[in-house]
């Protein structure tokens, strides 16, 4: 999304969540979605974290309240992790999400056009410890 936002640039506007009338740019719909697949990690107003669903020793128990694991599958009302658990695909990308908005602002994206993101993204991979054996 971010590469359609280097094209058409701030002006063009889609609506947001679909019917809602609010109006955002690509960099704003990519930040929308990155805020909604943070809040499945993130604790509510309860102290709960959407991704351990009804498993109280994950919501609860000190010792694995604060362990997050990335699910193969989410389910679609509430969030809850299901499927196979220590994933690090595509649900991983949730943490490289966090870090580029964290770091890029849209007039960087704009300004410097696709090779900015790419580079963020690169150098956010380039600074992970790997594990033995993985590149």
């Amino acid at each position: 999304m971010l590469h359609y936002y280097t094209y058409y640039g701030e002006n063009f506007k889609i609506e947001c969540p679909t019917r809602s009338g609010r109006m955002m740019s690509l960099y704003q719909v990519a930040e929308e979605i990155s805020r909604r697949n943070d809040s499945i990690f993130l604790r509510d107003s309860n102290g709960r974290r959407p991704v351990f669903g009804g498993a109280e020793k994950f919501q609860n128990d000190r010792h694995w309240r604060d362990y997050l694991l990335f699910y193969e599958y989410y389910h679609g009302d509430n969030g809850a992790g299901i499927g196979a658990s220590h994933q690090t695909g595509w649900s991983g990308v949730v943490a490289r999400a966090v870090q580029l908005f964290a770091t890029l602002t849209p007039e960087q994206v704009l300004a410097r056009g696709k090779d900015c993101y790419h580079t963020a993204v690169g150098t956010a991979l380039s600074s992970l410890p790997t594990q033995t054996g993985l590149p």
